[in-house]
């Protein structure tokens, strides 16, 4: 079977990520919280601390030995992220913190200047909410309306409504290319032709898509892309935003400082060309070598077949949780295509106690609104349970979860029974 040879796959990877061989609560970890962050591999924490180590230096400003080196590490790894999403230039890629303020550099670089008043944007009710707020600022500065697809009955992603809200006013789509919390896989090569068919600008936030599955901008035809290196093996605090180069060049800068230009003087400056008219400032220099050195590792290990190895953990998960009477796991069927997560509630048993016991189990989990307060609230449903895999997680992870979740169910029905 598959899942036999790739969960020898699995096994061969966990030695590489130190993090995972180690106890919790006197338990060996089951880290199931990759959504949120995953870990990293050693070879992205020997980037870190090899830069450092090495060649700590400013990037782009001085001519001597070290600070070429940094600035070769640093552009390089820009390099592989371009071909990593298949972006048709390295200058399509800005480095930002995160995946949330690459889509504030769109909202307000693009979004202050583009829209106006009785302009409509579209998005989801199961967007997190980084691609929420910035949008309802903007909205409220310009005037312009927001839309907000919603569900179908398998809690997937509605075309029809789609298809009936976008109009000759819509000035932008921008919608989550898999949810955090429904675990759908939404149609965004199926959304940018329709969008572009009526003008319509694209942004795909692919935070959870880009770490499991091959993603390409070209075949995708979006207009932006947003990523976040801390959910793909890289560590925290940056990220990268994709544009097209054209639309890039279009666009002001966001932020105004060091780095972001060509000549400055008293009263005026003009803009360096892309991609560093939005980067201003010290970037950060080993954070964004060590994302390059994570794209090496998923490219080593290959997207099309994490993709197909989590496919059929997902399924075991799903299969698992479902011969659970009091689980209830939103999104779509494993028929329709779901990602490696599920988020569940458990009768009346509070989402912040089952993660609590479990943790005691060495198990860890999420538990919360997942930052799509919005969401919960349309599925009428406070909080909710949820476990979330990568390619170094096992079957028999699967089970120790699901056996700790049924213990967990029983401890509280049996004090509230």
């Amino acid at each position: 079977m598959i899942l036999t040879k790739e969960r020898t796959l699995a096994e061969k990877v966990r030695a590489d990520f130190p993090i995972l061989h180690q106890e919790v609560n006197g338990k060996p970890l089951v880290y199931l919280d990759n959504a949120a962050t995953s870990q990293k591999p050693l070879a992205v924490l020997n980037a870190l601390q090899d830069y450092y180590q090495h060649y700590n230096s400013n990037v782009h400003r001085g001519v001597h030995t070290l600070s070429a080196k940094a600035t070769d590490a640093y552009e390089g790894a820009r390099v592989k992220i371009s071909k990593f999403v298949n972006a048709a230039s390295p200058q399509e890629i800005v480095y930002t913190r995160n995946a949330s303020e690459a889509i504030n550099l769109v909202a307000y670089a693009w979004g202050l200047t583009n829209l106006q008043k009785g302009d409509e944007v579209i998005l989801t009710v199961m967007e997190h909410h980084s691609n929420l707020v910035p949008w309802q600022i903007i909205s409220q500065k310009t005037g312009a309306v927001l839309k907000f697809v919603e569900l179908t009955a398998d809690e997937d992603f509605d075309r029809e409504q789609f298809k009936s809200l976008i109009s000759d006013k819509t000035k932008l789509v921008s919608v989550v290319h898999v949810s955090n919390t429904l675990g759908c896989i939404n149609p965004v090569e199926e959304i940018c032709a329709i969008a572009h068919r009526y003008g319509a600008k694209v942004l795909i936030d692919a935070c959870q898509s880009i770490p499991h599955m091959p993603v390409d901008v070209q075949k995708i035809d979006c207009d932006w892309l947003v990523a976040s290196g801390h959910k793909m093996c890289g560590p925290t605090g940056v990220g990268f935003l994709y544009g097209k180069l054209d639309l890039l060049r279009s666009m002001p800068p966001f932020l105004g400082g060091g780095e972001m230009i060509a000549d400055v003087f008293l009263e005026s400056s003009t803009y360096a060309d892309l991609p560093h008219k939005f980067e201003a400032g010290t970037p950060a220099i080993a954070e964004a070598i060590a994302l390059g050195a994570a794209v090496d590792y998923l490219t080593g290990i290959g997207l099309d077949r994490i993709h197909a190895y989590e496919e059929e953990l997902t399924a075991y998960l799903y299969q698992q949780l479902s011969q659970i009477p009091q689980i209830r796991i939103y999104g779509p069927p494993v028929n329709k295509g779901r990602a490696a997560l599920a988020a569940f509630t458990a009768g009346d048993v509070h989402p912040h106690d089952l993660s609590t016991i479990l943790d005691q189990a060495g198990v860890a989990i999420r538990a919360g609104h997942h930052c799509t307060q919005p969401l919960h609230r349309y599925l009428k449903v406070q909080s909710t349970a949820r476990a979330s895999l990568y390619f170094y997680n096992t079957k028999e992870e699967i089970d120790v979860f699901i056996a700790a979740l049924r213990e967990a169910i029983e401890f509280f029905g049996s004090i509230f029974g």
